[in-house]
């Protein structure tokens, strides 16, 4: 909900923009959290209320794709044999060609529709970059951008050393984390490598349609068997759980600009940086301040001010302000798990 990389739209704006030629706005549902389901829903007018789908509790991406494809088969229930097809698409990322995003995007859904098959989108990468997972493709292949490749393997986030090995082979790309298949090929791979979620994705998708979910706006249609059989569910991530354990994966190696804005240290790369090489954003003053990230989002009349600072992002919002070394940018989660820990959700 933030405007990190347009001066005039928040994150979420643009990836609904970037997606709206392609998906009419009744199909794009917005997964979140019960604590910004309302600010959504007020701040993107465009979506009926009712595809904003709020998380029963925090439990990683695979869960909470098994939700959405349940929601999704409900509203979609008798229409087809083999389950509708869904793109799975982030809020933090910048996207620097929306036309080639939109042909990649294009080329995955046809194959995820044709081929019974899991794809993501590769980034080529530019520098080895650590915070990334990386996707391995054949040995002799040559990297046809656009064109759907066979996935060997995935790697976890590799030390420098790994990365830059990676980088120079021409045979790994960027995990992207947006993902594309037919609800029924993900509900197979889960009921493979991951049955108690693929199973959950069944008995929510039962309960969804007992209870209506679909044109509730208001409750969302969150019945307590949704409810309960979501809590039941382990905390993991759809890389690790199926990506990483599926043998029909292929990987559309992206044909346009991008970064993830998952870190604040991303901002040196997408923005312009004054003469003390400094990202400044929103009502801020500084002295003696340089190579720093300093973001002000709040328009109260509250200033930020800094004096004699070197290589820190300082970070000021509505309810909260965060202060940290960039080079430990990545670790910020830390303090979103200390804060969650603590009974601070509300401010994450």
């Amino acid at each position: 909900m933030l405007r990190l990389t347009s001066p005039s739209l928040t994150m979420l704006d643009e990836a609904i923009q970037r997606i709206a030629p392609l998906v009419p706005a009744e199909r794009i549902l917005v997964i979140t959290s019960e604590v910004l389901r309302e600010a959504i829903i007020a701040g993107v007018p465009a979506l009926p209320p009712a595809n904003v789908i709020a998380e029963p509790a925090k439990r990683n991406t695979a869960p909470c794709l098994a939700l959405a494809a349940a929601v999704i088969d409900a509203r979609e229930f008798g229409k087809g044999a083999n389950g509708a097809t869904m793109a799975v698409l982030t809020a933090d990322h910048f996207i620097g060609d929306v036309d080639a995003f939109r042909e990649n995007v294009t080329t995955a859904l046809a194959a995820a529709e044709h081929d019974a098959v899991l794809v993501t989108l590769g980034i080529r990468p530019t520098r080895p970059e650590t915070g990334y997972g990386y996707i391995e493709v054949a040995a002799h292949s040559a990297l046809e951008a656009g064109r759907p490749m066979k996935v060997m393997s995935f790697r976890e986030k590799p030390e420098r050393d790994v990365a830059l090995d990676y980088v120079v082979s021409g045979r790994y790309l960027w995990n992207s984390g947006m993902f594309f298949w037919s609800t029924e090929s993900l509900n197979a791979a889960m009921m493979k490598s991951l049955p108690v979620v693929g199973t959950a994705h069944h008995t929510m998708r039962d309960a969804i349609l007992a209870g209506n979910f679909h044109t509730a706006a208001t409750s969302q249609g969150i019945t307590e068997s949704v409810r309960s059989t979501f809590e039941s569910l382990p905390d993991v991530s759809i890389d690790y759980g199926v990506m990483e354990q599926a043998e029909n994966v292929v990987v559309v190696p992206a044909t346009f600009p991008w970064d993830d804005v998952g870190s604040w240290d991303a901002m040196d790369r997408l923005r312009e940086q004054d003469e003390s090489m400094n990202v400044i954003q929103g009502d801020v003053y500084t002295i003696d301040t340089s190579s720093s990230i300093i973001v002000n989002t709040r328009d109260d009349g509250h200033v930020v001010t800094t004096l004699g600072m070197e290589n820190v992002v300082v970070v000021s919002t509505q309810d909260a302000t965060m202060i940290c070394s960039k080079d430990r940018a990545q670790d910020v989660k830390k303090l979103v798990t200390l804060l969650r820990e603590s009974g601070r959700e509300d401010v994450i």
